[in-house]
């Protein structure tokens, strides 16, 4: 994993950073514990694992007008593989489809540029909207950190800027971009080809724009929202194993402009009647205060949406609600986060639009005008798998990823779900310091397919990490965790030890 940062070098210099690790994970159920694999960028999710990490990256300067970066980390080695379900035709039944993820992976490649507050990034690099904290958090309602990051461009504001006129008391961030998934060889390996249906080739828009308060003052004030949408592609449905529609959906000007400003159009009929995509968005608020002692505690809201009803919060006390402490110093605790999560409303079960019933009994025209707009089924739609990369929810891990559904469904099944999670961390030492993570959910299913009974799971995770003094850069980290519960298919205990190295080294020109 890319950490540290660079040295400061001359205008006739290049500093350039660089990292290689060992991580090894073990456990007892077909997939690693949940907090081992969580908001890891979907590099570690196996039972067992020894994989190999290496990063080399010029960070851009941020002080300078005009700078540039560019960076690559690669991972591999050997994880274990878990039966998924796949219909056969010959034999008219399932049968075992053994599955693991790739043996050798770009993680992240990427080039930058900067002019003035203004950047541009091409490849594939992590995206951190920065309203949570990544390491005590259980994770972004829209852009977590919990699956491998899209590959395309984007370009918006370098870190917050102060807006014209308002004298350093307003700033704004934001950005924009278009991605590929490239998931489409994970979706056709680990999908069961019998129901439901499956889309491949599609992409994939982000955008978040978040305006603050004088940071500088004790009370700072975030607001604002992310919006990401998947469009275009190609779906296929099946019935008992066999094609039923085959759809092709168009990657035009008009699909891209309605990532912006969502609109009917495309080749599904639902497309055609209501929006074109799927979209997810979240409204933010955060509100810090600084102590003069210079710890800073912040209460946060992210408010979940899926279209027109959530945007118009129509999903009552839905979402993510959370309090962080930071010391701002070194200590026993250095940092606290308790969230809750509650994602049980959706807009309500029922959908009624007139439009519906557009049809030969009710022409265009008729009287018919009422409409009850809901049951939103948070990170699921009609015509696309399920809001993720290679199974790992790219929103919040706590709705359960298509990752862990074995029987081949390519879809959220645990959306429904209500829970609380506790993160904190501190310093044991110069050398030594400590994470843990206690979390608890229940399950309902999904509002359009309700588990007959609830599921409920309990994670937990304690991690400790020692910098060796005499070898600087060395860094050694264990973890142990454990889920208890139905959730993931009952108990599981596992642990993760990983040896990193972190140096740097500068070109002279």
């Amino acid at each position: 994993m890319i950490v540290g940062c660079a040295l400061p070098c001359a205008a006739d210099s290049i500093a350039v950073d660089y990292s290689a690790g060992i991580t090894l994970n073990t456990g007892g159920s077909n997939f690693a514990p949940y907090y081992i694999a969580s908001n890891r960028r979907g590099t570690v999710t196996q039972r067992h694992s020894v994989l190999l990490d290496a990063a080399l990256w010029h960070p851009m300067d941020t002080t300078q007008r005009l700078s540039w970066g560019a960076g690559l980390e690669a991972w591999g080695g050997y994880t274990s593989s878990v039966d998924y379900q796949r219909y056969d035709t010959e034999s008219a039944t399932m049968i075992a489809n053994p599955q693991h993820p790739a043996r050798v992976w770009l993680q992240q490649i990427w080039v930058e540029g900067k002019w003035r507050s203004l950047f541009i990034t091409v490849g594939q690099k992590d995206i951190n909207p920065g309203l949570v904290n990544r390491n005590l958090s259980s994770g972004d309602l829209v852009m977590s950190g919990n699956a491998r990051a899209p590959f395309g461009a984007r370009a918006g504001f370098i870190n917050f800027q102060n807006v014209p006129f308002t004298r350093g008391w307003l700033q704004i961030k934001g950005e924009y971009g278009f991605y590929r998934l490239a998931d489409t060889h994970w979706l056709e390996n680990h999908y069961n080809y019998y129901n439901s249906f499956i889309t491949t080739h599609y992409w994939f828009n982000y955008k978040n724009i978040h305006l603050r308060t004088n940071p500088t003052k004790p009370l700072v004030l975030t607001i604002g929202a992310q919006a990401s949408c998947q469009f275009a592609g190609t779906a296929n449905y099946y019935d008992k194993g066999n094609i039923t529609q085959h759809v092709k959906m168009k990657a035009n000007f008009k699909a891209f402009w309605h990532t912006l400003f969502a609109g009917s159009g495309g080749e599904n009929q639902g497309d055609k009647i209501y929006v074109q995509g799927n979209h997810v968005g979240s409204w933010d608020i955060a509100l810090d205060y600084n102590m003069p002692s210079g710890a800073t505690l912040r209460a946060y809201y992210q408010s979940l949406w899926e279209d027109g009803s959530g945007i118009g919060k129509q999903n009552g006390f839905d979402g993510l609600w959370g309090i962080e402490y930071r010391s701002g110093k070194h200590g026993l605790v250095t940092g606290v986060v308790a969230e809750f999560i509650d994602l049980m409303n959706q807009s309500g079960p029922i959908h009624f639009a007139y439009k519906d019933i557009i049809d030969d009994t009710h022409p265009a025209g008729s009287d018919i005008r009422y409409a009850a707009t809901g049951s939103d089924d948070y990170y699921n739609n009609y015509c696309y798998n399920g809001y993720q990369s290679r199974g790992m929810s790219i929103g919040t891990p706590m709705a359960r990823s298509p990752l862990y559904n074995t029987d081949g469904y390519m879809r959220f099944t645990d959306n429904r779900l209500r829970g609380f999670h506790l993160g904190f961390m501190g310093d044991l030492g110069s050398q030594v310091s400590y994470r843990a993570l206690l979390s608890w959910r229940k399950s309902f299913g999904t509002p359009f397919i309700p588990r007959l009974e609830p599921l409920t799971c309990t994670s937990m995770m304690i991690e400790a990490s020692y910098a060796l003094r005499r070898i600087s850069g060395l860094q050694v980290k264990a973890q142990l965790a454990h889920d208890h519960g139905k959730l993931y298919g009952g108990n599981n205990t596992g642990a993760l030890i990983s040896i990193t190295y972190n140096g740097n080294f500068t070109f002279k020109r």
